[in-house]
Formats: structure tokens, sequence, C-alpha cells
């Protein structure tokens, strides 16, 4: 309709201009929403009814911008870091030999993502995911590993020297064989058996921070 035919768009607002110069000339051939317009030193004054329209407009417009927008997202950041002070894409990538040493990487989503030899050296990990991820060669050493996912992980032949994996679960097929246990606190950790088994046949060593020894934390006989 011809009291659309000037609308704006501005970063913050959207804003409706309707062109009363573009009607009819003559007031019975106009809509009949429009004869309410007043005459005010000679200039046409759109009366109420006519604004109220161009406001509803103005909201349904900014409500559908809006609307569309939720469902244009980077698909880089459906898994962006897993956890608040994580930085980049860490779930489901291949990340063999990243440094992560010293980082404080809580609540990071490392699903079924394959870290083997990655450094991980006295990072905070927190509440960290390693579902079903391939963690062969990496280095845990010094690492707060509190209340980590490693079900279903592939904990061979890494580094756990120091490492506090207090609260910790290490169910499923998890295994930590060829692993340097070292010191490592398995406080409460949830494992199977035989895991257990296998671990206490070379535990040793005190962890650094807890004081606590590892033999003592695994429940050995």
């Amino acid at each position: 309709m011809a009291i659309l035919s000037n609308v704006s768009f501005s970063r913050s607002n959207i804003s409706l201009k309707p062109s009363l110069s573009s009607l009819p000339n003559s007031p019975s051939s106009r809509p009949h929403w429009l004869i309410r317009c007043s005459q005010q030193e000679g200039k046409e004054v759109v009366s109420p009814l006519v604004w109220s329209l161009g406001e509803e407009v103005s909201k349904r417009s900014l409500l559908a911008l809006v609307s569309a927008s939720l469902f244009v997202v980077d698909p880089a950041l459906a898994f962006k870091g897993g956890g608040p002070y994580g930085q980049g894409v860490t779930r489901g990538q291949d990340l063999s030999g990243k440094d992560f040493s010293g980082q404080t990487l809580i609540r990071q989503d490392f699903k079924t993502s394959i870290l083997r030899q990655a450094n991980f050296k006295g990072a905070k990990l927190l509440g960290a995911s390693f579902f079903d991820a391939d963690l062969t060669g990496a280095d845990l050493s010094e690492t707060d590993l509190r209340g980590a996912d490693f079900s279903l992980a592939n904990v061979t032949k890494v580094n756990l020297t120091n490492a506090n994996l207090e609260g910790a679960t290490a169910t499923g097929n998890t295994s930590f064989k060829g692993s340097n246990i070292t010191g490592a606190d398995f406080t409460d950790v949830l494992l199977r058996d035989d895991q257990r088994e296998y671990l206490c046949k070379i535990a040793d060593g005190v962890n650094a921070t807890t004081g606590n020894a590892t033999r003592d934390t695994l429940l050995c006989n």
C-alpha cells in the first residue's frame, strides 16, 4: 500500500514514515482508515489510527528479524569450548600433539576427540569430559582432573604423575594400560574391578597436592 512506501531501517530500531503525498487527492478514494486525518496549519496530519498501524507493522518486522537471527548460528560455535573458560572447538576434533599445558579448561568438552600425545601438564580440567576420547601417550601430569569423565576413553600410556582425579569417572571400556600413575590421587574414582586391580599393581608415590598415597586412594589391599 502507498502508506507503507517509505520504510527506513536503522541499526537500533525500525521506523515507519508514511508518505501522504502519494495518496489519492480525493478523500472519497482514500482508504476509510485515512479519512480521519485532519488539517493543521495547512498540513495533513496522520491520525493516531495510522500511527498505531505503523507501530504494529514495525513491531512485527522487528520480531521477524530477531526470530530469523536465532536460526543463523555459526556451526563452529555448536560446541564452543563446552565450558565457560574454553577457547576453540575441542569436541570431536583431532587435537593430537596440541599444547594445553597450564591452561584453565574447567568443564571443557573433549568428547570423542583424538588427543594423542597432547600436552595438558599442569592444566585445570575440573569436570572436563574425555568421554570416548583417545588420550594415548598424552601428558596429564600435575593436572586437576577432579570430577572429570573418562568413560570409554583410551587412557593408555598416559602420564598421570601427581594428577588429582578425585571423583572422576572411568567406567565402561576405559583403559589405563601402560600409564604412569606415580603420585596420582584416585580418591572416589569410579573404576571397574579389573582396572582397579591392574592399577594397584603399578601404584606408587604420594600426591604432592593432596598428600594422599596413590595405593590408599585406590583402596589397594
